[in-house]
């Protein structure tokens, strides 16, 4: 039986299949650019940046210096397209494709769309029936993952935690339960507060990485448990952080357990409902399973 083609192999697609480095006319190219070091921009992404009429960019002075860093003469039209201006500039951007222009989108770093501006424009161009495609390149979140040490084969991406205190601890507490490797971004500014509470709620023993300046002449993996990482960053860290956390272990909650605890909860003033929803959240249990469970339980109390 003949092995199928991985599709992330390169020898998985003939030569005479492979597809033009340049942008092609009627077709929104969403352009991955480099995270830190210049020499990580693709053939693709230099072929667009030198032959698109009409580039979007999140930051229009950084796609021109990255451009002459690259020694490329950007030909097209320029502007600026970010959070603030994605959902009425989309449809320039569809309206110059349908008219045959070659339009090129970057965000200041990365891919964009993945925590950047860009999935509204996609969104918008599918509805419209205008084709879009991706020429990748660096990532974030990928290389920190890499890099951590752990577990890869399962992950999920969850951006920038909220700023205010009390509704990151929530989502904190969201994925206490999570047993996927967990990537963050965060700023230097935040990150020592943000490992602190990472610690309380997921427990300071729970190893992970923080990785910083990735690609850069400084760049750094720290490797240790949320408390270690806590602990070295109470003076202060520098550069774009991004911080990958060990999922939590499998453990089968017993459903009489959190029906009692939703019994107390619900003696203490909460309705039973939203007690059941409460605890399961934190035990993994589906709230209907907790909540007949905490039923049973006061029936059977009941005819004691």
């Amino acid at each position: 039986m003949t092995e199928a083609p991985h599709p992330d192999r390169a020898d998985s697609t003939p030569a005479t299949q492979e597809a033009p480095a340049a942008p092609r006319a009627g077709v929104i190219t969403l352009a991955a650019t480099p995270i830190g070091n210049v020499a990580d921009a693709s053939r693709r992404l230099c072929a667009g940046l030198a032959e698109a009429d009409l580039i979007a960019a999140e930051d229009t002075r950084r796609l021109l210096n990255l451009a002459q860093r690259l020694g490329i003469h950007v030909a097209g039209r320029v502007i600026a397209f970010h959070e603030h201006n994605e959902r009425e500039r989309a449809g320039e951007l569809i309206e110059a494709a349908r008219a045959g222009q070659r339009v090129l989108m970057v965000s200041d770093a990365g891919m964009p769309s993945v925590s950047d501006p860009g999935y509204r424009l996609v969104t918008a161009a599918a509805q419209a029936g205008v084709p879009v495609t991706v020429a990748p390149g660096p990532s974030a979140v990928l290389t920190a993952l890499a890099l951590s040490g752990l577990a890869s084969d399962r992950f999920c991406f969850e951006g920038f935690l909220p700023r205010k205190p009390g509704e990151q601890r929530r989502a904190l507490e969201q994925l206490a339960g999570e047993e996927r490797t967990m990537v963050f971004f965060e700023s230097p500014r935040r990150v020592h507060a943000t490992l602190e509470v990472m610690a309380e709620v997921l427990g300071a023993g729970r190893q992970a990485a923080m990785c910083r300046e990735l690609t850069k002449t400084y760049e750094e993996v720290r490797r240790a448990t949320l408390g270690e990482l806590a602990a070295a960053t109470a003076a202060g860290a520098l550069g774009e952080i991004v911080l990958v956390v060990a999922g939590g272990q499998s453990v089968q909650a017993d459903p009489r357990d959190a029906a009692r605890q939703a019994l107390a909860l619900a003696d203490a003033g909460q309705r039973l409902k939203t007690a059941a929803a409460e605890v399961a959240r934190q035990s993994g249990l589906r709230p209907n399973e907790v909540y007949r469970a905490a039923l049973a339980l006061r029936d059977e109390r009941a005819q004691d």
